[in-house]
């Protein structure tokens, strides 16, 4: 069969564009490929489960307009398809005199970007998180909590429902040009396709390259790590609580996040991982250390950001580091109250001069589309990501409607 799209894929981020794609375009052929035998297996699988506002991101970009986007739709999406979520809000907490400047500008930046977000001093705060610390916080009440796996499977099945076709253990070996399209081949069957779209997550790069896509950037894997609360020092946390994050990187901090089951989350720290779907500190693959040690733009990174990567290396190997980290917010917060380590790998794309892709990044090729940065907030922001990926595909592929 020839197909006019095959999505590469099936993460959140894949399966919105095949919702999307299947939505607009009801007569196309969709195929999607995942490599694993279920779906929703790494980034979507281990995510903290947050519905992000939008709040952190520099205004107009896609991150910002994006997850607020996304928030109002994946809500929306959760209240249609009978998925249980919850709009608790969270809180963003200085807690040293230094960080309320950057507080302040992150409350314009929130304003610029649409979310409502609240400024609360010390004795609010305490109403709202009792066992928290801090000089001042601001409240963002359209942040939520969901189960990305529940959501990216309810993709799935309207993908299905609409005609679109899930192909799993299906790992892309070869891309192959021919005059009227691509052939992908998989370690069991070959597939034909007018057009791709590449959503492979922690692999993107490497379909990129199996078409010879320049893209610019490369895949650096950031492994973050958190342990949860014992279940009887959950009550510390009543909704989610973070500290004011370093503007410098595109991550958060470690913070604490209640999840749709119950439990809480305290981290992640972000370190570097020797394994691009390695999710324990001693996982090692030999070809993607190859790759980091051999990229001018890792070491580059390295070379820029030593200091930070000296903080949370520290923090991976130091369980008193972290629970010392955690203690700014929550000072009673004990080691021994830490138990159940876990890992999520973040798919972060590292620019040739070292730097952190911070926005979403899709980039156009012949016959394709690649999605090369979709790292936090990608499962928020996955519903119009998925539309700005049709719209993408339109631009070079006519499609059936």
């Amino acid at each position: 069969m020839l197909y006019d799209v095959v999505i590469i894929g099936g993460g959140i981020v894949g399966l919105s564009a095949g919702m999307a794609l299947g939505k607009r375009y009801p007569k196309a052929k969709l195929l999607l490929l995942e490599k694993e035998e279920r779906l929703a297996c790494h980034q979507t699988g281990h995510n903290s489960g947050v519905i992000h506002s939008g709040i952190y991101y520099a205004p107009g970009s896609l991150k910002a307009e994006y997850a607020r986007k996304g928030n109002q739709a994946l809500v929306e999406f959760c209240r249609q398809h009978g998925i249980v979520h919850e709009v608790c809000g969270k809180v963003i907490v200085a807690t040293e005199p230094a960080e309320l400047p950057l507080l302040d500008q992150l409350y314009q930046r929130g304003l610029a970007n649409g979310p409502e977000v609240v400024q609360r001093s010390a004795d609010h705060l305490k109403e709202l998180e009792p066992h928290c610390a801090g000089l001042a916080a601001l409240q963002v009440p359209s942040t939520g909590i969901v189960d990305y796996t529940e959501v990216a499977n309810a993709f799935a099945q309207v993908l299905q429902q609409q005609g679109g076709e899930l192909e799993l253990n299906a790992r892309v070996e070869r891309i192959v040009a021919t005059p009227s399209g691509l052939v992908i081949e998989t370690p069991t069957a070959s597939f034909e396709t007018r057009f791709l779209v590449n959503c492979a997550g922690l692999q993107c790069d490497r379909i990129a390259r199996l078409m010879q896509v320049r893209t610019g950037v490369e895949i650096v894997p950031i492994r973050g790590e958190y342990y949860m609360l014992r279940p009887e020092k959950r009550h510390l946390v009543r909704n989610l609580i973070y500290p004011v994050p370093n503007s410098r990187y595109p991550f958060l901090g470690v913070h604490f996040t209640r999840t749709i089951a119950g439990e809480v989350h305290a981290g992640p720290n972000a370190v570097v991982s020797f394994k691009r779907e390695g999710y324990a500190k001693t996982d090692f693959n030999l070809q993607d250390s190859l790759a980091m040690a051999t990229s001018g733009a890792f070491w580059k990174f390295a070379v820029q950001n030593w200091s930070e990567g000296v903080k949370e290396g520290l923090r991976s190997i130091s369980k008193t580091l972290f629970v010392r980290s955690l203690q700014k917010l929550i000072p009673e917060i004990a080691s021994d109250d830490l138990i159940d380590p876990h890992a999520g790998v973040r798919a972060q794309a590292l620019a040739r001069n070292g730097r952190l892709v911070d926005d979403f990044f899709i980039v156009p090729g012949p016959r394709s589309i690649h999605v090369c940065n979709a790292p936090s907030p990608a499962a928020t922001a996955s519903i119009p990501i998925g539309h700005a990926i049709v719209d993408a595909l339109e631009q070079c592929a006519p499609l059936p409607s």
